[in-house]
């Protein structure tokens, strides 16, 4: 039997424990910024798959953003928690996670966009996140495989081309808005899974084209462009990238002869500006919403300070990851901007970049690559295999791979060079969903 003296020390027990626990919440946010970070871990959560541009451009900050916060912290680690085009991390930064400066987010541009347009899912108000910046002005393009009928605008005007797309982001805002104002004639296939997806889908001939950013076009497939495999017949940009001096920008396009009847020339001008500026905001970084002022400027400061550094730089230039510098207080008075947008004008381009057409959904392909082992590294995160006489690289998840050797689960770290493998994943250099290992 518990006494009623008993009962009354656990309470104050429990008491107690609260207090200290509020105590040390209060002590931990009123600690300046150099206090805090001094040996914390942090994390960078990628709104999206890895292997894509946003993966690689979050990771880059990663492994450089903490040589300028006062008193470096521990390990950055990256997480990615991809779903509905980084809404699905955006609500979590902004509603889950400690709002204490230690949760770093590198969400898809369209983030703020979706909430701003009144995209169901966002629990989050864009001009409430904390922007530290943005690594790149983006320009989009709109391209198509070589042996497609469409190979200008002029001809998707007249022609249908079918275009791969993830869901509310720049690859079905773009072509929806391109059908809405001025009557081009793009399909989509909704469901893929990335950019990177939607390009090894149009290696097979199940599209025929996409939209997405000239950068990532340009690093994930460099051989594409080299050996006129695409298409590139739209910059999708306030103005021209010093690559693509001679394909025109959109605006080129938005003449009475092409505007639908029911729109003006300036009303359509007007949707695609505010279009646009999500391009401005190419490649964005964000701290939830009640992270300490004085830690949002120590942040900010510091990725100001690693933007212009040498191995910084460096690196980006290795990767082949174009660097524009946007600061966050740029994009937050981008988001402010549109945000201020008369209502009726947001929910006229609400609907306007929405697909109207049948929409027909894929269930993405994997493909199987089985070979000799060729090597290991980073314990086991990349493995490397020969298929067809040809070195092909998976990426290895801890979380999200399946690894098996001789059909028992197995760490990644137990595959060795000399094991026969077989890779299932949607490509080359893509995260597999399993990797299946024999002795």
């Amino acid at each position: 039997m518990i006494s009623k003296k008993m009962t009354i020390s656990c309470g104050l027990a429990g008491l107690l424990g609260v207090a200290v626990v509020a105590t040390t919440t209060m002590a931990a946010m009123a600690a300046s910024p150099a206090e805090f970070y001094k040996g914390r871990k942090l994390q960078m959560i990628v709104g999206s798959d890895p292997g894509g541009g946003y993966d690689t451009y979050g990771r880059l900050v990663a492994r450089h953003i903490g040589r300028f916060l006062s008193n470096k912290p521990g390990r950055i680690i990256v997480k990615n928690m991809p779903g509905a085009a980084s809404i699905v991390s955006v609500n979590y930064i902004y509603n889950v996670a400690a709002q204490d400066g230690s949760i770093i987010g590198a969400p898809q541009r369209s983030v703020p966009f979706a909430q701003i347009l009144g995209k169901k899912g966002p629990r989050y108000l864009s001009s409430k996140i904390n922007w530290l910046g943005s690594l790149n002005n983006e320009v989009g393009v709109v391209y198509t495989w070589h042996s497609a009928k469409v190979k200008t605008m002029a001809d998707a005007f007249k022609h249908v081309a079918i275009f791969g797309a993830v869901g509310p982001n720049d690859t079905e805002y773009y072509p929806s808005l391109l059908n809405n104002t001025m009557g081009a004639k793009f399909k989509l296939v909704m469901g893929y899974s990335s950019s990177t997806t939607i390009r090894l889908a149009m290696e097979r001939g199940e599209v025929e084209g996409q939209t997405q950013s000239w950068s990532s076009l340009r690093n994930g497939n460099p051989e594409w462009i080299s050996g006129k495999k695409v298409n590139v017949f739209v910059q999708l940009s306030l103005k021209k990238h010093p690559d693509l001096p001679n394909v025109p920008l959109v605006f080129d396009f938005i003449t009475k002869e092409n505007v639908l009847p029911q729109f003006t020339v300036e009303e359509v001008k007007t949707y695609w500006r505010l279009m646009l500026t999500e391009k401005a905001m190419g490649r964005p970084f964000m701290l939830g919403p009640k992270v300490p002022a004085d830690r949002v400027r120590a942040m900010r400061k510091a990725f100001t300070a690693m933007v212009s550094d040498k191995a910084f730089t460096a690196e980006a230039k290795k990767r082949r990851r174009e660097i524009v510098f946007v600061s966050g207080g740029e994009i937050q008075k981008m988001i402010g901007t549109m945000s201020a947008a008369p209502k009726k004008t947001i929910q006229n381009l609400a609907s306007l970049i929405r697909y109207k057409g049948p929409i027909k959904r894929v269930k993405e392909a994997l493909a199987r690559h089985s070979g000799k082992v060729t090597k290991t590294k980073k314990g086991g995160r990349r493995i490397y295999l020969m298929f067809k006489g040809k070195e092909v690289k998976a990426k290895v998840s801890g979380s999200r791979t399946k690894v098996t050797l001789n059909g028992k689960k197995a760490k990644r770290k137990a595959i060795k060079a000399g094991m026969t493998c077989t890779f299932v994943y949607p490509g080359a250099g893509q995260e597999a969903k399993e990797v299946n290992c024999k002795k």
